[in-house]
Order: C-alpha cells, then structure tokens, then sequence
C-alpha cells in the first residue's frame, strides 16, 4: 500500500522480484500522502526560513499540534494515517496476510506513533531512513517491532535481515535514473 510516487513505484517492483513472484497486489491510498504544508508546500527550507525565520519553520514542520499557514499539522496527518490503517491494513493482518507499506516520513511517523504507542513529544522527535526497510509482527493482538541498531555496513537500523537491507541498495540504484 502506498502514496503514488516513483519511489513507491519501485519500490513495489523490487520487494516483486525479490519475492520472486509474479504479481504483488499494490494498493493507492491518498491516506497515506504526505502532510500538506499548505502555503509552504513546495518552498526549500532555506527560502521558507528567510522569509518565516528558521525557528518558526522548526515549530511547523516538528511539532505536532502546531501547522502551517493552510496546512497540516503531524496530528491531522496521524488522524488520516492511523484510520487507513486501522480500516484496510489491520483486518488484513487479522486474516494472516503479510503487507508492506510504503509511505512518506510524516505518514510512516503517524502509524509508528500508533503501533509503538509513542507520545505526541515522542513522535516529533523520530527520526526515519529514507529506504530503510522497518518490521514489524503482528502477534495475538500486538506490533511487536523487530531488529536493533547495527553497524552501518550491516542490514541497518530497523531492518530484520541482510536482504532487506538489499532492497535499500536496489532502490539506490534504480533511483540514480530518476
């Protein structure tokens, strides 16, 4: 399940060809899109802090009750997030099924906040890899998040095995193109 971007794209492509199989289901939910930024939306973060000043810019994108001008704010983004995966994801896990969920920062944040019963002081504070493959298990009723910090040549922060990591190295290379 993700927001359509190229990056989500591929990134379907290549959990396919690991799998080896044919066809993967790939499910489009705008519920899943990045936070909107409203008036700031497709500003660089330079241009919008000479123009706001860089601590207001911090408050708008960091905390999680405060947006920007005709934006969303982290709160609202988990409102859209957490129900889309309560509704479609959940029960699919409740059936046995196994789901990948590619998604952008402030979206994966919100279901992380979610699954790891994080504060909102908490959630503002994470910090996500780009790429960076996270797993979690659904087990009697609980996320129970796997893998543990390792070294920077090895699977990586969150990820469960050395081929996971592989896909963050597949998409590098497939995304040089773009």
């Amino acid at each position: 399940m993700h927001h359509e971007t190229e990056q989500a794209r591929i990134w379907s492509q290549i959990y396919s060809e690991g799998t080896k199989k044919q066809s993967i289901p790939v499910v489009k939910a705008w519920q899943l899109n990045e936070r909107m930024y409203g008036e700031l939306q497709g500003l660089n973060k330079q241009e919008t802090a000479e123009q706001y000043g860089k601590e207001q810019v911090h408050n708008w994108r960091r905390s999680y009750h405060v947006r920007p001008p005709n934006g969303e704010s982290l709160e609202m983004c988990l409102g859209r997030a957490v129900t889309f995966f309560k509704e479609h994801i959940e029960p699919q896990l409740l059936s046995g099924m196994h789901v990948m969920v590619v998604a952008h920062a402030n979206s994966l944040r919100s279901i992380i906040m979610y699954l790891d019963k994080l504060t909102s002081q908490e959630v503002i504070n994470l910090e996500l890899s780009t790429g960076v493959p996270m797993l979690y298990i659904y087990r009697e009723g609980n996320f129970i998040r796997r893998g543990s910090p390792v070294g920077s040549s090895e699977a990586g922060v969150y990820a469960y095995t050395e081929r996971l990591a592989a896909y963050r190295e597949k998409l590098d290379e497939t995304s040089e193109g773009i």
